[in-house]
Parts: C-alpha cells; sequence; structure tokens
C-alpha cells in the first residue's frame, strides 16, 4: 500500500511488538532518508494493531493481507504488487 504496512508477524518471548515496531520503523526510516536524502521522522509515532485469536484462520487472514493491493486497484495480479510476500500462498 502506498501509505501504511499490513503486516502479519509472529511473536515470541525475545521479541515483543513494541520491540519489532521499534526496530523496523527505525531501521527502515534510516534507509528511506537515505535513499531520498533527506532527514527527518517518515513513521507517525504511534502504530495500530490487531491481535489473532487462536481460532482465527492464518493463511485466510494473509491472503486477505496479501489482496489490499487487489483490491484498491493498485495491480491486476496480487503477484504485480512488488512489496508482497506470505509463506502461506
Amino acid at each position: 500500500m502506498p501509505n501504511h504496512l499490513h503486516w502479519l508477524v509472529q511473536l515470541t518471548e525475545k521479541a515483543d511488538l513494541a520491540g519489532v515496531m521499534f526496530f523496523v520503523k527505525g531501521r527502515s526510516a534510516h534507509y528511506i532518508n537515505k535513499r531520498f536524502n533527506r532527514k527527518g521522522p517518515v513513521w507517525q509515532k504511534a502504530f495500530y494493531d490487531h491481535a489473532l485469536r487462536k481460532d482465527v484462520d492464518v493463511k485466510k487472514t494473509s491472503r486477505y493481507i496479501i489482496a489490499n493491493p487487489l483490491r484498491k486497484g493498485l495491480v491486476n495480479r496480487m503477484g504485480d504488487y512488488p512489496l508482497w510476500d506470505a509463506i502461506w500462498v
């Protein structure tokens, strides 16, 4: 998606959500700023999360997330979107 990220991750005892987000947002902001020769924030300060219950089908959820660019008309096929990836598809 052009202005936000949908991401399905499995956390562990060693990696909590806040730590993962801090790392991803910090590392990606560094590379984005470097690539575009700019400085300053890239991401909003907070993030929104949604935890899946144990009874939710992870494969179905991942396919829904991957199909977002298709539903928004950004591509004609899911595989055409350059930023998609999933082990469940």
